[in-house]
């Protein structure tokens, strides 16, 4: 499916039915032969947009997968960079294509670091987390980064209700709450939960000062809004 090299119908049915973590260690052989790894696009759009922010010292990708974000964070920090994720597989490939970074196995709602980075980014994760887990999230990435440090992610316009992907990620959201309602383990999958003002509100709640430029990289939607926003989350020096 996807490609001749992705997943199989089945293999992703497989993943469905299974736990968030099971799933990508599963899926991370062949993740990176699926859409749902970040574009290139994004992600250079994304550091084009951070680079005159910077230089950075140390970087942490935050639900790293299979290290998609090193294309971000490699160019721009002049420390090491360090990726976090739970799943053993798909850290797995990450070492495969970056054995020069330092992958960490660990739950991101309680993550492991003090003080230890200046840019923290993360690509395509926050729907894997409840609303009522984000401030968890937020406090510990807060936590991870130096007076000063800075955390960044790309987040998309919402589709208008009249196209096709306003009712595809509809339909989406509305099959993954009953798949969760009917089966365990429970897969947290969700597209519309991770509204932009939402994302301010508990950003602003864990003691970031936040700015939402828009990525300009990519150019507006036809009615003349951001295709996509970059978050930038500070914590106060």
């Amino acid at each position: 499916m996807f490609s001749p090299q992705g997943p199989s119908l089945r293999e992703l049915a497989v993943q469905a039915l299974s736990s968030v973590e099971h799933g990508y260690d599963l899926l991370a052989p062949k993740f990176d032969r699926t859409p749902f790894r970040t574009s290139d696009v994004l992600l250079d759009a994304t550091a084009d947009a951070l680079r005159p922010l910077g230089p950075f010292g140390s970087g942490l990708d935050v639900c790293c997968g299979t290290g998609a974000g090193m294309r971000v964070l490699e160019p721009l920090c002049q420390g090491r960079t360090t990726g976090v994720d739970f799943s053993a597989g798909m850290l797995a490939q990450a070492h495969a294509s970056h054995p020069e970074v330092e992958w960490v196995q660990a739950d991101v709602r309680s993550l492991p670091f003090t003080e230890a980075f200046d840019l923290a980014v993360t690509f395509g994760a926050l729907g894997h987390f409840l609303p009522a887990e984000r401030p968890a999230l937020f406090a510990g990435v807060y936590r991870a980064l130096r007076p000063g440090g800075l955390l960044a992610f790309p987040i998309g316009g919402p589709p208008p209700i009249t196209s096709f992907w306003y009712w595809a990620l509809l339909g989406f959201d509305a099959a993954m709450r009953v798949r969760n309602a009917v089966w365990r383990p429970p897969f947290v999958m969700y597209y519309r939960t991770c509204p932009l003002q939402a994302m301010r509100d508990d950003l602003t709640a864990a003691g970031f000062t936040v700015t939402t430029p828009p990525l300009t990289g990519l150019g507006p939607r036809k009615d003349g809004a951001p295709r996509y926003r970059l978050v930038l989350a500070r914590k106060p020096s």
